[in-house]
């Protein structure tokens, strides 16, 4: 009997992890022109919807990830999504780049910075199309 409660409860834990990995497949994703660098990583002056809450992080924090404007179909909304990190795949190409919420959208997907997407866009079709097909995954930032 010591091993089947034992397994319930390696099952329930599995059951219990899985819903909170949230994820999300062939979702669009444009450009944001944030220009990061250029700006000093400073939210304020991106006029980023999440500066309210992370204007004051360190600039290692700030500058630790590309940005991204997120109203993706899974996962927190508003004040909830700021600061957290996403693994971005682009479905097209298998590219992957993590990158941290700073800003909300409102295209139904992720709005990446340029250098984001042309990281992820290394065949050139998503610049060509204008959006890139990715599939996301909310994951732990390594601040």
């Amino acid at each position: 009997m010591g091993r089947i409660t034992c397994f319930c409860m390696i099952v329930l834990l599995s059951l219990v992890g899985s819903a909170f990995a949230q994820s999300a497949s062939n979702v669009r994703s444009t450009y944001h022109l944030y220009r990061p660098e250029q700006i000093g990583w400073d939210l304020l002056r991106a006029s980023a919807y999440c500066a309210t809450w992370d204007a004051n992080k360190p600039l290692a924090w700030r500058k630790k990830y590309g940005w991204t404007a997120f109203c993706g179909p899974v996962g927190p909304r508003g004040q909830a999504s700021c600061g957290k990190c996403l693994r971005v795949t682009n479905t097209g190409t298998g590219t992957q780049a993590t990158v941290r919420i700073v800003d909300q959208c409102s295209n139904g997907g992720l709005d990446l910075d340029e250098s984001v997407f042309k990281q992820l866009d290394t065949d050139g079709k998503g610049f060509a199309r204008g959006h890139l097909i990715v599939n996301y995954q909310f994951v732990d930032c390594r601040d």
